[in-house]
């Protein structure tokens, strides 16, 4: 059976995921930045397929029927013998904030677009309708890996593709080499129609003093829809050239802010996708992010979504 073409493919690493809870212990989840947004825009009713490789242990196992469960399409993600999924460890401070340790070195989403498959997913690619990545989906892969996915979403730009890109920089994922990341930054940049920067990110990579220095930057490479998500302080829109300041509609004291990025972003899409106007995909998308984050971990439980 052919499967039809999906509407969104993102693309990334799902890995497995520890939470430290209030009485030190640990509990078992799954999560990955571009994969927290594909799960909360098949919340959404969007159709989305997630693009990855996976290895063949259990765990991997599990992702997959979350992947399933939660209607985002597996057609795209490749299973590898002998191989297993990457885990990062999180543990949150007394205000919600969250620092991480990964061990992904030898995940099998880092061979993604080297492995014999990459072909199939080159196609899904060329004729969806969006393509949603990170910056951290760049900085799984080898040189050789970034030159083929970009390569990819030029030519599927092409084709009228609309793509997507939070920079969501993560030092550690780029073993502190800012040089090479701003490089593979610049070229994913020259390749992207819509922008959902986190303006902490943009500082600590740019050195952009303010989210209208990050729009002026991000306006120079041609792009012309750009979110800079600000935390309590609002998202900075900028659509046709007009910027508007979309406040938060409830300051709220988080329990934890995984994924209020990610999810921030699918909701964004979402709307988009559906027509609405930037300014009111922005407000949409702090509804979710807020809610997001009253709860720990990455995905919320579905009784609590906002509806």
């Amino acid at each position: 059976m052919i499967e039809p073409k999906p509407g969104v493919i993102a693309v990334g690493e799902v890995m497995i995921e520890l939470t430290r809870g209030p009485d030190g212990r640990y509990g078992l989840a799954f999560g990955g930045d571009t994969f927290n947004t594909a799960v909360y825009l098949a919340r959404a009713g969007i159709d989305v397929a997630y693009a990855t490789a996976l290895g063949d242990d259990p765990y991997s196992d599990a992702l997959l029927a979350l992947a399933a469960a939660e209607g985002v399409r597996t057609e795209l993600i490749v299973r590898v013998p002998d191989r297993t999924a990457g885990l990062y460890l999180v543990e949150t401070n007394a205000n919600g904030e969250r620092s991480f340790c990964y061990w992904r070195d030898h995940a099998p989403a880092r061979d993604l677009f080297e492995l014999p498959q990459w072909g199939v997913i080159a196609e899904r690619l060329l004729a969806c309708r969006l393509i949603y990545f990170s910056g951290v989906t760049l900085s799984l892969y080898s040189n050789v890996g970034i030159g083929r996915f970009l390569a990819l979403v030029e030519l599927a730009r092409k084709n009228g593709v609309k793509i997507a890109f939070d920079g969501n920089f993560r030092p550690r994922g780029w073993k502190g080499d800012l040089a090479r990341t701003r490089t593979v930054f610049m070229e994913a940049l020259k390749r992207v129609d819509i922008a959902l920067p986190t303006f902490d990110d943009e500082a600590l990579l740019w050195g952009d003093a303010s989210p209208d220095a990050t729009v002026e930057r991000l306006q120079a490479f041609g792009i012309g829809e750009i979110a800079v998500k600000n935390g309590a302080k609002g998202a900075l829109v900028l659509n046709a050239g007009a910027r508007e300041l979309v406040p938060v509609p409830q300051i709220v004291v988080p329990t934890d802010t995984t994924a209020a990025g990610d999810s921030f972003n699918a909701a964004y899409l979402a709307a988009r996708l559906a027509g609405e106007t930037p300014v009111s995909a922005a407000a949409s998308a702090h509804r979710l992010a807020g809610e997001v984050i009253r709860h720990p971990g990455a995905i919320m439980p579905r009784a609590a979504a906002v509806h």
